[in-house]
């Protein structure tokens, strides 16, 4: 399990204040030991997480830290909840702004699943290249859609949005320490205990009644909708472990008798980079809920909407990357269709190794992944000029790339996972015109920036470019530019 940092005590007269990455790791730690009560076979999988982290990097030595450092691996986690308002999303942008997070990209799963999945989505997470490094939480945080007449017919809207709108998910008390930690970017020791009690308390799972009848009303639409508007609290969905090899933690979680969904969503394993994120999940457990009946009588029932997600981290892709991306799975797609009876996976790994580069080296040259640049430290000066591109620059050794992890989430992934926990398709009426929500949407109703991911990987890489470019004499503009394959 992840260890918590001690928050700082007074030492003397002087009150040592408790920064925001230490509130942020805390924050982390405390949901992870509270996920791991409520949901046991988590903490195996958090166990099972960490054997087969120890024995990569036992098999591979410094090579399975390509992508970050043991310890970064070991702690870090992403979360995942649903909100079902704007005004509940802008609350819990307060709660994470405190610990130094902010909303960084837009997911629209309604489009990424076959299934009912009526949510829009962002993550949020620190976006600094430290904070990172120090502790990279993030959580997966989803919004309902009553307006999308898809899902909710006018009479169902008016009833959701009136009993959305008749609770409270975040204390008053709460929401003003956060603001304060938010503004001064740290808390007194006493009042970042008191602000991680209730911002850890705000994500437990309730004890309180569920309203059964409600509840199976908008289960019928989507067994998500009835996990964000039919009850009146939230909840942590899933924590997710960071695993370096999730091939083999699958194969363990499945020896050890707890049972997965199919498949492994994303990027197949080919021998090539890994790149973006795969991930997986055993299924979801049933819970023992309390229910109340039309008749006001509480009876025992359970609720079967959380499970336990593991990812592996890969390169960031450019814009142009992801664009391969996203159009080798439209091949898959059509290959998987027109052939039944073989294994996706296999068909998936067969294209990855027909059309995408097989090394680091090459997906930096064509400009297709995002790396940091540094020049060679060891590299024997004869003279010559140094070529002005990346391509050139790393195969004559004047300069090393470091790949930049990817610190985001992938929508047809997270639907795909969302889709194989649920119990049912729910109904969906695609005669209907869907809402409209895009990045634009989700920033005013948050009422700040959604931040661009791409423009972040961009922004890192173009720094060392820069560097690069000054200390070997070159022209920043050449060095951005990718290299064509005939240059290579």
């Amino acid at each position: 399990m992840s260890c918590e940092p001690a928050l700082p005590r007074k030492e003397g007269r002087t009150v040592k204040r408790v920064e925001q990455w230490r509130l942020r790791a805390a924050f982390a730690a405390r949901l992870s030991r509270m996920y791991g009560l409520e949901v046991p076979a988590y903490t195996t999988l958090v166990e099972v997480s960490h054997e087969v982290n120890e024995d990569v990097l036992r098999a591979r030595g410094s090579a399975a830290e390509r992508l970050g450092t043991l310890s970064r691996v070991t702690a870090e986690r992403h979360g995942a909840i649903r909100v079902g308002t704007p005004a509940e999303l802008r609350q819990v942008a307060r709660v994470f702004a405190a610990v130094g997070m902010r909303p960084v990209g837009f997911y629209d799963l309604r489009e990424a699943a076959a299934s009912a999945v009526p949510v829009v989505s962002t993550a949020f997470r620190p976006v600094d290249a430290e904070e990172l490094a120090r502790n990279p939480f993030r959580v997966f945080t989803s919004l309902l859609t009553p307006a999308d007449p898809r899902f909710f017919d006018p009479g169902l809207r008016a009833q959701l949005e009136t009993f959305l709108a008749g609770r409270e998910l975040f204390p008053p008390e709460l929401l003003a320490l956060a603001d304060r930690a938010a503004a001064e970017r740290e808390l007194p020791p006493e009042q970042a205990e008191r602000f991680l009690q209730l911002a850890v308390g705000a994500f437990e799972l309730s004890s309180e009644p569920v309203d059964r009848a409600w509840y199976r009303t908008l289960e019928r639409v989507s067994a998500v909708a009835a996990d964000i508007g039919g009850v009146r609290s939230t909840h942590i969905n899933h924590l997710t472990p960071r695993v370096l090899d999730i091939d083999e933690l699958y194969r363990r979680m499945t020896a050890r008798g707890i049972e997965m969904i199919d498949t492994i969503q994303g990027p197949p394993a080919w021998p090539g980079p890994d790149v973006l994120l795969r991930q997986t999940s055993f299924r979801a457990l049933a819970e023992p809920r309390a229910m109340r009946t039309p008749e006001g009588c509480v009876v025992d029932g359970a609720l079967r909407v959380r499970f336990g997600e593991v990812e592996a981290r890969g390169i960031a892709l450019t814009r142009e990357g992801r664009a391969r991306y996203d159009g080798l799975v439209d091949l898959v797609d059509r290959r998987s269709a027109q052939a039944p009876g073989r294994r996706r996976e296999e068909i998936a790994r067969e294209v990855w190794e027909q059309q995408l580069p097989r090394t680091e080296w090459e997906l930096a040259a064509r400009g297709l992944a995002h790396f940091t640049y540094r020049t060679a430290a060891d590299r024997p000066r004869d003279g010559t000029r140094p070529p002005a591109d990346i391509g050139a620059l790393l195969r004559r050794g004047w300069v090393e790339a470091e790949p930049l992890v990817y610190e985001d989430f992938l929508p047809r992934s997270a639907a795909g996972i969302f889709q194989s926990n649920l119990t049912s398709q729910g109904t969906r009426d695609n005669s209907r015109e869907a809402a409209a929500y895009d990045a634009a949407w989700l920033a005013g109703a948050l009422e700040r920036e959604v931040l661009d991911p791409y423009a972040l990987y961009e922004q890192q890489q173009h720094h060392s470019l820069s560097r690069v470019a000054h200390e070997l004499g070159l022209e920043h503009t050449a060095l951005v530019r990718p290299v064509h394959r005939e240059h290579l």
